[in-house]
């Protein structure tokens, strides 16, 4: 493993769910670990991406494309949101644990900065009717599987 992506939270599928991607390299496999450094970029810490009303676009994994340097990874270079983590640094960790974190978390500090009361509103709204879906689903799930054929 190379490199992993911090995604924003609930982009794929509800408010709290974090989803990273990880990047690998083929190889045969060896007695000690391939893995020399985890390049890591945060596109999860003060950024607000919702399913419907602010979804992750494109355009937001541009940074991350000009960073990843897919043809020269050993030409990376750290920036704010893209870090290098040697193996030994990450292995010390407690149980190996990859939920780093290096940037401040701003909506944690200043309350001031939360978005206007109807715009909070409106996103519990989305949460909610998202969650209601997918429970509406399930139930539906459930009931067509228990049905005798």
């Amino acid at each position: 493993m190379h490199t992993l992506l911090r995604l924003p939270t609930g982009i794929f599928y509800a408010q709290g769910v974090k989803a990273n991607v990880l990047f690998f390299c083929r190889r045969e496999g060896a007695e000690d670990p391939w893995t020399r450094e985890l390049w890591v970029y945060d596109l999860r810490t003060n950024k607000h991406f919702t399913l419907k009303q602010n979804p992750l676009a494109r355009a937001d994994l541009d940074d991350f494309v000009a960073c990843y340097r897919p043809d020269a990874r050993h030409k990376r270079t750290e920036s704010e949101r893209f870090k290098r983590y040697a193996y030994d640094e990450l292995i010390a960790r407690d149980k190996a644990s990859l939920d780093l974190f290096w940037l401040r978390d701003e909506s944690l500090e200043d309350a001031d900065n939360l978005p206007p009361p109807d715009v909070l509103a409106a996103e519990i709204a989305e949460d909610l009717e998202d969650a209601l879906a997918e429970i509406q689903a399930l139930a539906d799930s459930l009931a067509a599987s228990a049905k005798p054929e």
